[in-house]
């Protein structure tokens, strides 16, 4: 790996500021300072400053916005469209953070780490959506929102051949109303939890129908302008940030 990445990949520091550490002669390996960026480094210790840079775990994380129409699967018996058909070839082995059913859209957090993947899964952090409905949304759904439900028959809006019957829906951290008519209503929703259709299962139970629901944040990582279809890796302010979550200083803040 070029000397400047490998700053940039272990450390809190961007491309450019390792390239101005390293023209200010201030990184050195085998007490040597190196001022060439394009340096190899290959499995030598690497220090900046006089201070050993520790090295990270390689993991790649990557952003997908996924569009309706595909399934967060590796391949349907029914030979439905997944996102892996979508996705480009290098990325064939990662692992989806969580899912987003077939007419669903948005954030779709991948890994090629399973323990990244199931530590980012079994998580607190917030989920944000965009729901779309049918219909008017009355007091009492917002009054629920607020206070948490407990179905014992919560098969409305989940899949047919799911086998789960009940469930339990945490109060909301948060929610925005941005339009509510006669005829259709939009909701800007904050949950912490991932459960299977959750949001389509809890306003199913009021009658309400989702006609879109598209998730624009996941913890740490918005979806911002990516277009829908594509693919982005982590910006450094995002994974200096899932640095400190695998670490365990970031939950409580999200």
């Amino acid at each position: 790996m070029r000397l400047n990445q490998y700053i940039a990949h272990h450390s809190t520091y961007s491309r450019r500021e390792a390239d101005k550490l390293i023209q200010e002669g201030r990184v050195s390996i085998n007490k040597r300072i190196i001022q060439d960026f394009s340096y190899q480094v290959e499995n030598q210790k690497v220090y900046v400053n006089d201070k050993l840079l520790k090295e990270r775990e390689a993991y790649t994380l990557i952003v997908y916005n996924k569009p309706k129409g595909e399934l967060v699967s590796k391949k349907d018996d029914r030979g439905r469209k997944t996102i892996f058909d979508s996705l480009p070839k290098r990325f064939a082995h990662f692992t989806p953070i969580g899912r987003l059913d077939f007419a669903s859209e948005g954030l779709l957090l991948l890994s090629d780490d399973i323990s990244v993947v199931t530590k980012l899964m079994e998580s607190k952090l917030e989920r944000v959506y965009l729901l779309k409905f049918s219909g008017f949304i009355k007091e009492r759904v917002f009054d629920t929102m607020e206070s948490g439900l407990n179905l014992e028959d919560a098969t409305k809006g989940g899949h047919f051949k799911s086998p789960i019957q009940s469930m339990e829906f945490s109060p909301f951290l948060g929610y925005e109303v941005i339009k509510n008519t006669k005829k259709f209503s939009k909701l800007k929703v904050i949950i912490n939890e991932g459960k299977n259709r959750e949001l389509r299962r809890f306003f199913s139970h009021f009658g309400l129908e989702i006609l879109d629901l598209k998730r624009i944040a996941y913890g740490f990582v918005s979806l911002n302008n990516l277009p829908s279809g594509k693919v982005r890796f982590l910006t450094r302010g995002e994974y200096n940030k899932l640095h400190q979550f695998l670490q365990g200083d970031l939950e409580a803040k999200y």
